[in-house]
């Protein structure tokens, strides 16, 4: 029969091993909260996204869950606007929307043409396109199968 001191290093070894064990689920539980957050927060944004589009008169909207087909963001939105001046404009509004309702400054490229828009808000992506530009890129195409682009 194991001494007394022995047996209390026994339990004082189980104790951290069920500690650390404890630490361990509550680690796995924070990683699980803050996926749900972040799907929570990219669900958000992609609300604000659509509807600043909307308020834009953006037409064509399209939105693609990229989530599971690529690490880039979880939502792609694909608009159009109906002449340079109204792609970049709605490009503009909504970066400015972005960072007054969630601080996000998105990174935009393109607006100097605005023939094609990329505004980059982290978990979304949104492309704006003049119509001619974006029947001859067909990204729909690309990252939905099956997709057929009215003609």
């Amino acid at each position: 029969m194991p001494c007394a001191g022995a047996m209390a290093a026994f339990y004082k070894e189980d104790d951290a091993l069920s500690l650390s064990t404890t630490a361990a689920d509550a680690v796995n539980a924070g990683v699980h909260v803050m996926k749900a957050l972040k799907t929570a927060n990219s669900e958000a944004l992609l609300a604000a996204v659509l509807k600043s589009l909307d308020d834009d008169k953006a037409e064509d909207v399209v939105q693609i869950n990229l989530r599971g087909k690529s690490e880039m963001g979880d939502y792609m939105v694909i608009a159009s606007g109906r002449s340079t001046r109204q792609v970049t404009a709605i490009a503009e509004k909504l970066a400015d929307r972005l960072k007054q309702e969630f601080g996000v400054i998105a990174k935009t490229e393109g607006k100097d043409t605005g023939d094609w828009v990329l505004v980059d808000a982290g978990d979304v992506i949104i492309h704006i396109f003049r119509p001619e530009v974006r029947e001859f890129y067909q990204l729909e195409k690309m990252w939905q199968p099956g997709v057929v682009t009215p003609a």
